[in-house]
Formats: structure tokens, sequence, C-alpha cells
């Protein structure tokens, strides 16, 4: 009889939670903007494709600015608040130092959607609008952004450095990261699917070229020129995370961890004779599915815990509360 008690205890306590977040989500909608402003996402559209012509790269820094925000305490634009005298931020933790990039796109789009539509687009909904945008400017698909987050007045650093997937994570460490987030193990492995595109600094790979076996030896030492063996050399030098078509959204990141290639020491472990190693397989000889898949937890992760209905604001700038 106790037995049956908490069975039915849990699944109550998981029916309120469901009911919980579906209430959350009711709240987002792709045409939450359509009468307040209709012009918002070919707006963020104009400026997104403008800023990847000039720098390729721009794609997929565009895409990692919604990842970090969301990690941290939802999807509220945290992320983007800069430092001041009284205030802690999360552009300075371990994982965004020197390393998040973009912020002039979200100031750009900002700007103009200011002078439209003054007080009504958030910072949080712009950078789930870029991160579409950017995959699909980059050859990657398409999803519908729902919308309707609104900002936060804080931010979080020791969250952003406690909730980010670390580069020496074990796989383990991988996916409790993201299941704290409500993340599978399949969404997971379709969000690393973002690394087709984009560079990471020698210091985030170093340890991979100098200190690992699971590592193709004509890649490590293709790449050892870039990031020399000394720490304090070329440690800001970039390399990309795709070996294959580095400025192309698709599969060839899977097939790079097949044969070793993986950039990142938690990239290589996505393959590596664990849980993940089928899901990969999979991805790397269907395109489609990793697409439907990244697709769908882009939209998952998008969802988490955003600020809606009166809680949180709507900044006029996104670098500062109003």
């Amino acid at each position: 009889m106790a037995s049956s008690n908490c069975t039915l205890k849990r699944n109550v306590a998981c029916i309120v939670m469901v009911l919980c977040w579906t209430a959350v989500y009711a709240q987002l909608s792709p045409n939450f903007y359509g009468r307040t402003c209709p012009t918002a996402l070919s707006i963020a559209k104009d400026v997104v494709k403008q800023a990847v012509s000039n720098d390729r790269r721009m794609g997929a820094s565009l895409l990692r600015l919604h990842f970090h925000d969301c990690f941290v305490n939802g999807c509220d634009g945290s992320v983007l608040l800069d430092d001041t005298q009284n205030f802690i931020g999360e552009k300075n933790a371990g994982p965004n130092a020197n390393s998040l990039r973009g912020f002039e796109v979200i100031d750009k789009i900002k700007g103009i959607l200011e002078r439209d539509c003054s007080g009504v687009v958030s910072c949080a909904d712009i950078l789930a609008i870029v991160a579409r945008d950017s995959v699909l400017e980059v050859g990657g698909p398409a999803w519908t952004v729902n919308l309707g987050r609104r900002d936060s007045r804080t931010a979080s650093q020791s969250g952003a450095n406690s909730n980010l997937p670390g580069i020496n994570f074990s796989l383990n460490n991988l996916i409790s990261s993201f299941q704290a987030q409500g993340l599978s193990l399949k969404d997971m492995i379709a969000l690393s699917g973002a690394h087709t595109i984009g560079q990471a600094r020698c210091t985030a790979f170093r340890g991979r070229l100098y200190g690992e076996n699971n590592i193709n030896q004509v890649f490590a030492s293709s790449l050892k020129g870039t990031c020399p063996r000394n720490i304090g050399n070329g440690d800001n030098n970039l390399a990309p995370f795709d070996d294959g078509s580095p400025n192309l959204f698709d599969n060839s990141y899977y097939r790079n961890l097949r044969s070793q290639k993986g950039l990142l020491h938690s990239d290589q472990l996505l393959f590596n004779g664990g849980s993940a190693d089928a899901q990969v397989t999979f991805y790397s000889v269907n395109q489609s599915a990793f697409f439907n898949d990244f697709s769908a937890a882009m939209v998952k992760m998008g969802n988490i815990k955003p600020l809606t209905g009166s809680n949180g604001e709507i900044r006029k700038n996104c670098r500062r509360w109003n």
C-alpha cells in the first residue's frame, strides 16, 4: 500500500508540473507581436542576414547567445546585461568571458525596434528569433519561434559558472546538465550538432590535442600549428569545430565524431563507446532526422522558464534594465 501511495503521489506531482509548464507555454505564441510590432521578425531577419554576410562566424555566435541565456535561470535575456559598479552579470563568467560575441547585433536590432515599436519586443525574444534566423542563414533548418518572453532584471554569474556544460565534463555530467534543464539525451545530442558551425579558441582544445588518445592523429597534427603545447602561445587562435564544412549547417559534425575528429573533449565524448554513440551514428547518415530533432530541441530549449505576463520587464536597452 505504501508503494502504491508513493507512486500515486509521484504521478500527481508530475501532472501538476506538466500543467504548470503548459500554462506558461500557453502564454507564448508565434504571433505574439502580430499587432503590437508586426515588423519585428522581418527587422531581425534583415539585420541577421547582413551580420552573417559580413562575418560568417556570427551565425554560430548568435545561436550560442541564446543557448547561454536559456541555461541560466531560463530564457530571460540575462546574458545580455552588462556589469556595472553595483551589478555583476553573466558576461564575465568562466564559459562566457572572452568567448561570447554578437552583442552588437542584438543592440542593432533592439535599436531599430525601439524606434518602430518602443517597449514592445523583449531582448529575450530577440535572442530566440536571431538563433533561428542565424541557423537559416548558414543552411540549417527552420522552426517556429514562440514569443512572449519578458526580460529579467537580474543575472547570475554563479549560475553561468555552474549550469553551463563544461568542455571537460564527463558524458554523465553532460547528460545531467541537460536533464537539469528538462532536456533529454536525444535533445543534448541534437543541440550539440550546433558545433557544425563556429570556432573555438586554442585554450578550449589544447588539452585534447596533447593529452588524449581518442583523437585522429592526422587531425591533431593539423591543429598543433594553430595551438602550440605551451600555455600562453596562441591561446586565442581559432579552429573550426567542424573539420568538413565549417561554414555550413549540416550533419558533418557527427561524421567527424565517428572519425575521432571532435574538436573539444566534450564533443568526442558523444562518440566514445557510451550511450550517445547510436544517436550520433544515426545523425551522421540522416541529416533530415538531425534537422528535425535539432529544431524540436531548440523549441524545447527556448521554453525553459520564460518570464511571461507581468513578470520581468521589456528592456529598452538590452544591456541594462529600465
